[in-house]
């Protein structure tokens, strides 16, 4: 288990939090796998994923009063490190143990390229029992969990329309086999990550989330990228193409024509409030 907060350490308005992501249940809730799998479901329709500080110029604090005051209290989302940080808090709070680890993203690399760790994902222990489980807020994907899964390979997993395993891979290096995470799509598995069990703090978060967010090469400082999961739909806007996938796989795709649009959309559709002087990038 991870320790406890001090009293030092600031603590989450879970309430707050909870009235965020639609909860509507006991409060607080007990901290079973109903509970941990129904309020990673919430989270993940409620609080959207958005790269927009690092697309704007400014790297985002992990903080956790930072992430209350943008992801709870602001009609504002995250990527990966924001998400699962603000989980990981509303875990705790629950009783639940959380152990972070960091995964390598394969989706959408070329065969057998070797990117960096840089994906957030927690390994999460339920009190009195010995199955572990993994939950992720933050993969910024259709690919991406709708609800925490157990930590086992030769299981298949569905929840909604989405369809996932985790398969054990050898290490090249000989060491602990890798776990990696697949999503079936179009009748293909397909990777998404793959991570090993080593625990990363805090301190190796914030190396990585002020890389991802200041790197000229990474993918979340030049292109804007946002997702909403709904009950019904699948929202994507990456740069100005809206895609928007529905449970049967159709697809429609339009082009927004300018940047008012883009905030329009934003607003609307994802629920992500900026100022209206805000120009992002063309």
């Amino acid at each position: 288990m991870t320790d406890a907060p001090t009293e030092t350490t600031p603590q989450l308005d879970l309430d707050a939090y909870l009235t965020r992501i639609g909860w509507t249940g006991p409060r607080p809730p007990a901290p079973t796998v109903e509970t941990l799998r129904a309020v990673h479901l919430a989270h993940v329709t409620s609080i959207p994923f958005e790269n927009l500080q690092p697309l704007l110029g400014s790297v985002p604090s992990l903080a956790l009063p930072d992430l209350e005051a943008k992801l709870v209290r602001s009609r504002r989302g995250g990527y990966c490190y924001e998400q699962n940080s603000l989980l990981t808090a509303a875990l705790r709070a629950l009783g639940y143990g959380v152990i972070g680890l960091a995964a390598r993203v394969r989706a959408g690399a070329a065969p057998g390229a070797v990117r960096p760790r840089s994906h957030m994902v927690l390994l999460v222990e339920i009190p009195g029992e010995t199955q572990r489980w993994i939950a992720d807020v933050g993969f910024g994907a259709i690919g991406g969990l709708l609800a925490a899964v157990p930590f086992v390979t030769g299981t298949e997993f569905r929840a909604g329309n989405r369809h996932h395993r985790y398969i054990r891979e050898p290490h090249p290096d000989g060491l602990e086999d890798l776990w990696v995470f697949q999503a079936l799509r179009d009748g293909v598995w397909e990777d998404q990550y793959a991570f090993s069990r080593e625990p990363f703090l805090p301190q190796d978060y914030a190396v990585i989330n002020w890389h991802t967010a200041t790197n000229p090469r990474s993918p979340f400082q030049h292109t804007l990228r946002a997702q909403r999961t709904f009950a019904d739909r699948h929202l994507q806007l990456i740069h100005r193409t809206l895609t928007e996938t529905h449970p049967d796989g159709s697809v429609k795709e339009r082009e927004l024509t300018d940047n008012d649009e883009v905030l329009r959309v934003l607003a609307a559709d994802f629920g992500i409030d900026l100022p209206s002087d805000t120009v992002l990038p063309a």
